[in-house]
């Protein structure tokens, strides 16, 4: 193959690549259920805004987030799964907030946590968003002001988000019933727990690790670094990793601009709760259609949610400050999604889930 047939082949490659990533793709999630969430995530804040106190309304709607873990299933496993998540996101954020206060100690247990939520995750087969959101509640919590007196409280505040949350996706459950889906078969070696508690390390020392060189960096405010990172390695595959990273960073751009004109407003707190229901409500009817679009507007959203209530810095200071810390972090997880997908790195611990399933299976045979 000569030179410019080669190039030609690569250009066309990324061009079809290109045409991939901005086709909108069919979804049946109904129409309903953005609403919902959008309720779950902005009534806190409502109340927070009429109360005076909008800071304590972003702490309780970052729990409310739980309703995007709601199943289509009967009732009962619905509820299952809300209680326990919202549980998980209380233990994250606390986790998070108590470690807040020494940066190689807040990286340590930032990294611990991804690896204790991702195995979960991946033993259970959790659905997307999977770990995620407690990713990101755990690096949020992780960049807030250390005072141990405050921790009750905040801890209190993101339990009665999660805590309102069920309570809505219970009415939502009474009022749409869902049909009982048929779980995702596993097999037996992809859930081996070596391969999973391999693949869970990596995640952590890779999310931890882009914490921690963050603050040597000395950001500030760094929680966009470790979020990007686990957004990008969230990805099945290497091709997957790096559409995502190509999504997440002209998303942000453009994000970044909206992001920029939200706080140039100077909105009243009460305006700023209408923005993050709207902003939810888009979030939740594109991210199923097409990551990239919905990525523009989770910027500003995840933004508002983590710097609305200190915004310390100009809106053209947070915008290039979040910017660089978005860029680090997918490069991070670009890097960590080609380890942990690496065609030969989890070969061995493939390969030996496979031999003691073939013993097990040939042990537990009748004769």
């Amino acid at each position: 193959m000569t030179n410019s047939n080669r190039v030609m082949s690569f250009g066309q490659k990324i061009a079809q690549d290109i045409r991939l990533m901005l086709v909108f793709n069919k979804s049946n999630r109904p129409w309903h259920f953005p609403l919902i969430a959008s309720l779950c995530v902005g009534l806190p804040v409502l109340l927070g805004a009429y109360f005076g106190r909008f800071d304590y309304g972003i702490l309780a709607c970052m729990g409310g987030l739980v309703i995007l873990y709601l199943p289509q299933a009967p009732v009962a496993r619905r509820m299952v799964t809300m209680v326990v998540c919202s549980f998980g996101f209380t233990v994250c954020f606390t986790l998070g907030v108590l470690a807040s206060f020494n940066p190689w100690f807040s990286a340590l247990m930032l990294g611990v946590t991804t690896l204790l939520i991702t195995l979960i995750c991946r033993y259970w087969a959790l659905p997307p968003p999977g770990r995620f959101f407690f990713i990101m509640i755990a690096s949020v919590a992780s960049t807030l002001p250390f005072d141990l007196s405050q921790v009750p409280t905040q801890v209190g505040l993101m339990a009665l988000g999660g805590m309102l949350a069920c309570m809505l996706a219970f009415g939502y459950s009474l009022l749409v019933p869902a049909e009982a889906q048929p779980a995702p078969a596993i097999s037996a070696i992809e859930r081996h727990i070596l391969v999973i508690m391999l693949e869970s390390a990596i995640f952590g020392v890779f999310v931890g690790g882009s914490f921690l060189l963050a603050h040597l960096l000395g950001l500030d405010n760094p929680y966009w670094v470790p979020i990007s990172c686990a957004a990008i390695m969230q990805g099945n595959s290497f091709k997957m990793v790096w559409h995502r990273q190509i999504h997440r960073i002209a998303g942000t751009a453009i994000g970044m601009g909206l992001a920029w004109v939200i706080f140039a407003l100077s909105l009243e707190p009460l305006q700023l709760a209408v923005v993050i229901i709207l902003l939810n409500f888009i979030i939740e009817s594109l991210v199923v259609r097409n990551y990239g679009m919905a990525v523009i507007f989770i910027t500003p959203l995840t933004v508002l949610l983590a710097e609305v209530a200190a915004h310390t810095l100009s809106p053209e200071q947070l915008v290039l400050t979040r910017m660089f810390d978005i860029i680090l972090g997918s490069v991070i997880g670009l890097v960590g999604g080609w380890v942990l997908h690496h065609p030969r790195l989890l070969d061995y611990a493939r390969r030996r889930a496979q031999r003691t399933t073939a013993t097990k299976n040939g042990i537990d045979r009748p004769r």
